[in-house]
């Protein structure tokens, strides 16, 4: 669990929440149901015609790995390439086949399956990074949904501003009216400019740097491989894979 996210996002409404009431405009201020659907609806609605419905859902389901960051240990997985290579030295690449119908790491288990199979090691690589090229240009666009959420909704905001200024001058003779059509417009550009950076464009920072580290990761494992079927010394294997690991 990423208690860092949570802890983000708490601060934020605390700040939003926090700085409303420190004003003294109370809780009240920020609740307007006029606004909420103008901004966020629309900048939903933008989003949507933009990209396919696959990618909008996959972009959804993403939204958990800002909680729960999808899993990846280099440490772990070099020490099991490394275990694999000493395999393979003793019994060769045959001796492998047991442990890739085991492996539950689908992407692990299709390399494995190559080795076990004997593609050579350039061939190897190639099928491999296809599947690395393809998932990375997956996971961006999903994450790239939230960026555009974040470019979008200040500029709803303002139209909900500027929707409230009009229900304003339009009832310029009716003074009951005009509190809640200036409520509208400063709310509205409240809700766009505070969605877009303490929500929207965070999340699209952090995805995509989970889809990064991914990739690296897996960049990782093929370069492991790759050298198990090249017949590498698997010390030398070890120093090569700890170069990827982050000394931050």
């Amino acid at each position: 669990m990423d208690v860092l996210s949570i802890a983000g996002m708490a601060a934020g409404v605390v700040a939003i929440v926090g700085g409303s009431i420190l004003k003294g405009s109370g809780l009240g201020a920020l609740v307007n149901p006029a606004a909420f659907v103008i901004v966020m609806v629309g900048t939903f609605a933008a989003a949507m015609l933009q990209v396919r419905l696959e990618t909008f859902r996959h972009s959804m389901k993403m939204f958990r790995w800002i909680i729960h960051t999808p899993v990846t240990d280099p440490e772990e997985a070099i020490q099991k390439i490394i275990n694999w290579s000493q395999v393979a030295r003793k019994e060769g690449l045959l001796g492998l086949e047991t442990t890739a119908e085991e492996e539950t790491d689908a992407f692990l288990q299709k390399g494995l399956q190559l080795l076990v199979d004997g593609s050579e090691p350039e061939v190897l690589r190639s099928i491999l990074e296809v599947d690395i090229a393809t998932r990375e240009e997956y996971d961006t666009k999903g994450a790239k949904v939230y960026e555009s959420l974040g470019i979008y909704a200040p500029t709803l905001g303002i139209i909900g501003a500027v929707l409230g200024l009009i229900a304003v001058m339009g009832n310029l003779a009716d003074p009951s009216k005009l509190g809640p059509g200036i409520a509208t417009a400063f709310t509205a550009t409240i809700y766009g400019i505070a969605s877009a950076n303490l929500f929207f464009l965070p999340v699209a920072n952090k995805l995509k740097t989970a889809v990064a580290t991914g990739t690296t990761y897996r960049e990782m494992l093929v370069e492991g491989l790759v050298s198990i079927a090249q017949g590498e010394n698997p010390r030398n294997i070890e120093t090569k894979l700890n170069g990827y690991l982050s000394k931050g």
